[in-house]
């Protein structure tokens, strides 16, 4: 008796692989496009570790060896990608300029220690460099942008240690979220980017700082430090900050200061206020 053959069943899901393959380049692909945009470094390097083994799992890659995946993960460095999102720096400084940093700090407060006991000036390193905030009940009157006359001593201590650095500074001027309309000033906005400016002005002017390493910015009462729901807090929100950034010349220092060249030009974000000089 003759058998009969059954006909060889057709997979109609075949093309799944081929499309589970193309979702995974693509994510592959957004994947990268996220980690270019992010500051950390580490987070860099761990994302493109996953997305080369993602690869090799494709059969794209070549697996390499234990050994020399070892080698590749620990010895070869990762390069810096510099990327500027709003106000922050990409890199994390080198462990000179840290170091710097925590020099310039020490001498300030040394300098400052009246100021500070009165709390009418902060110091910290924050994750954009050493900032210095100078509260405005220690340097203006309400609605002023010209500091006090008995606050040009402070300013000259704090320009004696940031003037033989090389290192750029942004002045920025900050509000709490009280509305001001005076005849000169419309707007929170115009206060602190004038006090702003005519801190940079002071520094160029009085102090013959060099205009090329200054840059000012105005925030107004968008970038609080404290609520302003309490006098205490509106009153620390009142401030000029200068931000001793960790670049020479717009470069991030993410090496060694006696390795890296100086640039010729520097440069500033659109949101930047640079002073002429002139």
């Amino acid at each position: 008796m003759k058998r009969l053959r059954r006909k060889p069943h057709v997979n109609h899901e075949r093309w799944l692989v081929s499309y589970a393959d193309f979702i995974t380049l693509m994510f592959a692909f957004f994947v990268v496009l996220y980690a270019s945009s992010q500051t950390d470094m580490r987070k860099q390097a761990q994302v493109a570790h996953a997305i080369n083994q993602a690869f090799k799992a494709l059969g794209l890659f070549q697996p390499a060896s234990s050994a020399d995946s070892a080698a590749t993960s620990h010895d070869t460095p990762v390069t810096p990608v510099n990327i500027v999102i709003g106000d922050a720096l990409s890199a994390a400084p080198s462990a000179a300029v840290r170091a710097d940093f925590e020099r310039m700090r020490h001498e300030l407060q040394s300098r400052l220690s009246n100021q500070i006991a009165e709390h009418v000036v902060a110091l910290h390193i924050g994750r954009e460099g050493l900032v210095i905030s100078l509260r405005e009940a220690g340097f203006y009157d309400s609605g002023s942008t010209v500091p006090h006359p008995g606050s040009i001593g402070s300013i000259d201590s704090i320009v004696s240690v940031l003037r033989p650095t090389p290192y750029d500074i942004r002045i920025e001027g900050h509000t709490d979220n009280v509305p001001i309309h005076t005849s000169e000033f419309s707007s929170n906005w115009e206060l602190s980017a004038g006090r702003a400016t005519r801190m940079t002005r002071l520094f160029i002017e009085r102090f013959q700082f060099e205009p090329r390493r200054l840059s000012a910015a105005g925030y107004g009462e968008y970038n609080p430090v404290a609520a302003n729901d309490t006098p205490e807090g509106r009153g620390q929100n009142r401030r000029v900050d200068i931000i001793v950034l960790p670049a020479i010349n717009g470069i991030p220092q993410t090496t060694d200061l006696a390795a890296r060249p100086q640039a010729s030009e520097s440069k500033a974000s659109p949101a930047e206020l640079r002073p002429s000089g002139k």
